[in-house]
């Protein structure tokens, strides 16, 4: 059922001009992806709800646009040159790739899928169900979820200490077989550097070696004390950026979930030494509440890290449940200072602050917000794509594919169809209709078809509001405006479509839900 939805996805995105295959007139590029008309402009969408609300809506955060290539120092210091490394490990009959620790976080997948399988069973069956003490009671459930616990702590342990002898013999152990072939005849599990490499053109040699930057955060680090000096900001405060990066990525799957072009929208929040788990409690929140203006809450859930990261004191996973189950969609994250403090010892000049209220000067700690825009993308329309039966509709006409996307997020804010084409007068009054209306957001002017396909094209992309132009409104300038989701229709006077539409489509209906 979930396969099934996520294949329907997928065509739907290229079907609608959300997402091409990258290159696909020379067969394509794995794991790069292009956005067409209609993921062009819910991509913008997505990035500006995120950027007004982290920093339009925070008089303490200020914006920042970062150069993709920087330094190759920043990433000594970062530590991306020594342990931004993921685990690989071949099939010897298959000759498949994989990352190592993803084949065991599969087994832990199907463990749970086991144990959901089993409440689902149960819940059927008794009335008053309670499924906490189903799990905690129930023989099976609880050796499966103690299976689990055990491989993901050893996992968790082993990706610390960089023990790829003990990847191996976990796999070995867990008997995980190639997915495609079913061999288990594997390579040693061996480190794999996910950084790109360039060559600077005017230098020759190692020294003149570029990377394509992994992350954004970076750059946001080494203009810290730009950004505050130029802004006056005080601690606390953040700094927000929206960029590319380029992972080098052994596996690129699940279409744009994981690629090795993508996009992030991150912001890091400096504050003082021993409140940063304060602030990290304050914007887990804070993103939780981002989300779920846009998703079911029960779509949304945090997980914390079993294995954090070198920089990391603190950190969790805002998931979101994918059609292939749920996945880190934003990660949030208490930095400590590790990052300025490497940029310092590494460059030899001080990044401090020096604080009023103290008296003193540190180094800020950092709490770091990060979510895909990529991943935002997949979760908006994962969500939103339903096939539905439409009620008193007969033939082709009684089903519908559409797109629940948040109206403040849709693509296309309105069409304009006149009820037929070959009336002069009402393709002349459309156009006029449309003309205005274009001014103020995304619309589309369609002709082509009868009434009710046009509707389903519209439904199929998104649009909240179809404006149909009939010749009633030749006689008295009313116009029918039709909403997506119910489909119901009312007619209004030309002069209120402008206002209408944007009042039920305008961002502040979410800024204003956050809070």
């Amino acid at each position: 059922m979930q396969e099934d939805l996520f294949k329907r996805l997928v065509s739907h995105c290229k079907e609608y001009g959300f997402i091409y295959p990258s290159s696909e007139l020379y067969d394509g590029l794995g794991g790069i992806y292009d956005y067409g008309p209609m993921g062009a402009e819910l991509k913008n969408n997505i990035k500006e709800y995120w950027w007004k609300a982290i920093v339009q809506m925070h008089e303490n955060i200020v914006g920042l646009d970062s150069a993709i290539f920087m330094h190759p120092k920043i990433w000594k210091a970062s530590g991306h040159v020594d342990a931004f490394n993921d685990p690989l490990i071949d099939n010897k009959d298959s000759k498949k790739r994989y990352r190592a620790d993803q084949l065991i976080e599969g087994e832990i997948d199907k463990l749970e899928a086991k144990i959901n399988k089993e409440v689902e069973k149960a819940r059927g069956r008794f009335e008053n169900f309670d499924e906490a003490m189903f799990r905690s009671t129930n023989a099976r459930v609880v050796e499966w979820a103690n299976r689990a616990d055990e491989i993901a702590k050893r996992l968790a342990n082993a990706m610390r200490a960089n023990d790829m002898a003990d990847l191996k013999a976990l796999i070995e152990e867990l008997q995980i077989a190639d997915p495609e072939s079913g061999s288990r005849n594997w390579t040693e599990v061996r480190q794999f550097n996910l950084m790109f490499s360039t060559q600077l053109s005017n230098v020759a040699g190692e020294e003149g070696k570029l990377y394509l930057r992994p992350e954004t955060a970076q750059g946001i680090f080494v203009n810290f004390l730009n950004v505050q000096k130029t802004t006056r900001q005080k601690v606390p405060f953040g700094i927000a950026q929206i960029g590319k990066a380029f992972r080098n990525e052994i596996v690129a799957r699940q279409f744009i979930f994981r690629m090795r072009e993508f996009e992030q929208m991150e912001m890091q929040f400096f504050v003082r030494p021993g409140t940063e788990m304060e602030w990290y409690e304050y914007w887990k929140a804070k993103r939780m509440a981002w989300h779920k203006a846009v998703s079911p809450a029960e779509k949304l859930r945090f997980k914390d890290h079993d294995n954090l990261a070198h920089y990391a004191n603190a950190a969790v996973d805002v998931q979101f449940d994918f059609p292939f189950g749920f996945k880190e969609l934003e990660g949030v994250h208490s930095r400590t200072d590790f990052d300025l403090g490497s940029h310092q010892a590494l460059s030899g000049r001080k990044i401090q602050y020096f604080d009023p209220e103290l008296n003193e000067s540190y180094i800020p700690y950092v709490v770091e917000t990060s979510v895909g825009v990529d991943r935002m993308f997949l979760a908006v329309l994962s969500n939103a794509l339903v096939d539905e039966t439409v009620p008193d509709a007969q033939g082709e006409d009684s089903t519908r594919t559409v797109l629940r996307i948040a109206p403040a997020l849709a693509p296309v804010k309105c069409a304009v169809l006149p009820i037929v084409r070959n009336k002069e007068e009402l393709v002349e009054k459309a156009r006029n209709v449309f003309d205005r209306l274009k001014l103020n957001f995304p619309c589309q002017y369609d002709e082509k078809d009868a009434i009710g396909r046009r509707y389903r094209r519209q439904d199929a992309v998104g649009t909240p509001f179809c404006i149909t132009i009939d010749f009633e409104t030749m006689d008295n300038d009313t116009v029918t405006i039709r909403e997506r989701d119910s489909m119901q229709q009312e007619r209004v006077p030309v002069s209120k479509v402008v206002e209408i539409v944007r009042e039920k489509t305008d961002m502040v209906r979410l800024l204003e839900g956050l809070g």
